[in-house]
């Protein structure tokens, strides 16, 4: 079974992140850039599933410019077979990154693809979704565990009552939550092998996708600074405040 897992690259979850003076975008300038944490933990999922002797290949695919090969790199370095890298210098919204991802499906015939529920610089929670409609696949979102049986696949995911468990058809596609597992370190012996890990790069015209923008940025802007709290000495106090100041009762 092929497993393929898209990995988006981000700016690294420690980092706090800073609006360009004018406000036309994020700044990214020396900036600190990694795996989207949801993707890394699919990332390992799919490590995990080879290393059972259910998946036979791990391959990741990216879309971005040239830097996006480092990300591909560090995924390769945690267990993962082979990369591809759609190249292209376009910021791309879900409906893109979706129809690019099918393009790919079409042509590497995966079983399974294992996508982070959402990126966290832009937190759509879309393209798994838009891919699996896309395809007409099956899809099981939120997943926080997974497993293989013949030709059918269990998923059990995170619901506001508590858990859910679907029973889809293979070849599907699945969105990984927090709570999946605890992605690995990638040691320095195979972040060396990783370097020699095949990663192609194809372009993205040569897909025939479009990826036309249909969102407009107005503006970029930070969140407004909380004040601070403050001690009251009783529950009495505590009710005037949020009477006369809050105004929440």
């Amino acid at each position: 079974m092929k497993v393929l897992v898209p990995v988006k690259r981000v700016i690294d979850y420690n980092v706090k992140v800073r609006v360009k003076s004018d406000e036309s975008d994020v700044d990214l300038n020396n900036v600190k850039m990694s795996i989207n944490p949801f993707d890394e933990i699919s990332v390992e999922e799919a490590v995990k599933l080879k290393e059972a002797g259910v998946a036979t290949e791990v391959v990741v695919v990216s879309c971005g410019d040239k830097t996006s090969q480092e990300t591909l790199r560090a995924a390769l370095a945690v267990g993962a077979d082979r990369a591809i890298l759609v190249e292209t210098e376009a910021q791309l919204e879900p409906l893109a990154v979706a129809k690019t991802l099918r393009a790919i499906v079409e042509k590497e015939q995966p079983q399974l693809v294992i996508c982070g529920k959402q990126a966290i610089d832009d937190d759509s929670n879309q393209t798994g979704q838009m891919l699996a409609a896309l395809m007409g696949w099956p899809q099981g979102t939120f997943a926080s565990e997974l497993k293989i049986e013949a030709d059918a696949m269990l998923v059990t995911r995170e619901i506001d009552g508590g858990l859910e468990t679907l029973n889809l058809k293979l070849p599907a596609v699945v969105t990984s939550d927090l709570r999946l597992n605890e992605p690995r370190y990638a040691s320095l012996p195979n972040i060396m092998k990783a370097k020699r890990k095949p990663l192609d790069v194809i372009a993205i015209d040569e897909l025939g996708v479009d990826t036309s923008a249909r969102l407009k940025a107005v503006r970029y802007a930070a969140p407004a600074e909380r004040s601070g709290g403050v001690k009251v000495a009783d529950v009495a106090e505590l009710v005037e405040k949020l009477r006369q100041e809050a105004r929440v009762i």
